[in-house]
């Protein structure tokens, strides 16, 4: 194992809380961090019953992250946490992400990272300030084959980028759970919690990072037409973009979570001059690459003849599917190693493997946008 063990306190994330669970199992896949302090729910006695659930020292339990924050630092350094994750509603992300990053602490924070383009701005202000390591959880560049296919097209492998295609279906939307049905549909669907975008805030932002950090493209303009097809909700369900990216690429993307029937169907394909990578998320082992002139070819996981950087993603041998946790366990293991390295007083040694602060806050831009456009009599909307 590279050096010490890091310590970790979660934010959010306690009892019936699904994203919490997934955090907790993929920060603990690869040995490299602990959780040791949390304060869990923003309702103190189930926070601090969420807490010993989990086995933490009674004393690192707290009914509320400020309490959690002050008791950290009253510890002598080499016991306190490295760092903080952050996985409450999205309201909640502002105050928790600048009081820690503030004192020095690092920072894992769920997506989208904020709720204005200032409050962005003003994390990466203090990020760069504090030098600390500030990582945001779009966790599907995670995948080693999502990897694979940032390396092929860094290396030149369909030639000239043309066009970039990403959808993202999901059904559990189709009927209306809030009022109390369904706590994810409550928060997500209420624009105090979740920012001014519904699904183009849940999924669409993880289908822009995706974009953006396997193909390189920098976004110049975009026209969005947002939906909200279930009678009564304040913010959209659906929704459809059309793309235009510096050098004359254009772009597609469609994000939906009242696709009835669909369970997480998101797909990435890339058009060049020269062949097409295909990759879907419900088979994420698989990569096709369809060369213009050549045989179509289906790159599989664990397979020896892949790139570094989707190696370097693999734990299990070709053949044994790995998935969402490990997708989500290489966001951390990208943290930990940048942790690391600015211990040892050397620069970032992940590039890529995993959405930084400044990722965050292109994604905060990319939403308000996003919500420009669809309002817009003119649609077409400069991206800066």
């Amino acid at each position: 194992m590279p050096g010490r063990t890091l310590r970790c306190a979660m934010v959010g994330g306690g009892r019936d809380a699904f994203i919490g669970a997934v955090h907790r199992q993929a920060m603990a896949l690869d040995g490299e961090i602990r959780l040791v302090a949390g304060a869990l729910s923003s309702h103190p006695d189930k926070a601090l019953a969420s807490g010993r659930d989990l086995g933490l020292a009674p004393e690192r339990i707290h009914a509320d992250w400020r309490a959690l924050l002050q008791h950290e630092l009253s510890l002598p350094r080499d016991q306190r946490i490295d760092f903080v994750s952050i996985v409450t509603p999205n309201h909640v992300h502002h105050a928790v992400a600048k009081a820690f990053a503030e004192a020095g602490i690092h920072v894992v924070c769920d997506k989208p990272l904020v709720h204005t383009g200032p409050q962005a701005d003003e994390l990466v202000r203090i990020t760069r300030e504090r030098g600390i390591v500030f990582g945001v959880t779009y966790n599907y560049i995670g995948y080693p084959m999502v990897q694979q296919a940032r390396e092929m097209l860094r290396a030149g492998a369909i030639g000239t980028l043309r066009k970039v295609v990403v959808e993202y279906h999901q059904g559990w939307l189709a009927k209306g759970l809030e009022a109390g049905v369904n706590k994810q549909a409550d928060w997500r669907m209420d624009p105090a919690q979740n920012g001014i975008a519904g699904a183009m805030g849940d999924i669409g932002s993880h289908a822009e990072n995706l974009i953006t950090t396997v193909t390189g493209l920098e976004l110049e303009s975009l026209c969005a037409d947002l939906t909200a097809f279930v009678h009564g909700r304040l913010l959209d369900d659906d929704a459809s973009l059309l793309l235009r990216f510096r050098g004359g690429a254009r772009g597609v993307l469609l994000a939906s979570q009242v696709a009835a029937g669909c369970e997480n169907d998101l797909r990435l394909r890339v058009f060049g001059s020269e062949g097409t990578l295909d990759w879907r998320q419900e088979e994420p082992n698989t990569l096709v690459h369809a060369p213009l002139n050549g045989p179509r070819q289906l790159l599989t996981r664990g397979s020896p003849w892949l790139g570094p950087s989707a190696r370097q993603a693999t734990r299990l041998p070709a053949g044994h599917p790995e998935a969402f946790i490990e997708a989500f366990a290489n966001v951390y293991r990208g943290v930990a190693a940048d942790v690391r390295a600015r211990e040892a007083g050397q620069l970032p040694t992940a590039p890529g493997r995993y959405a930084t602060v400044e990722d965050g806050a292109r994604g905060v831009r990319f939403i308000e946008a996003t919500v420009a456009s669809a309002r817009s009599t003119q649609k077409w909307t400069a991206f800066a």
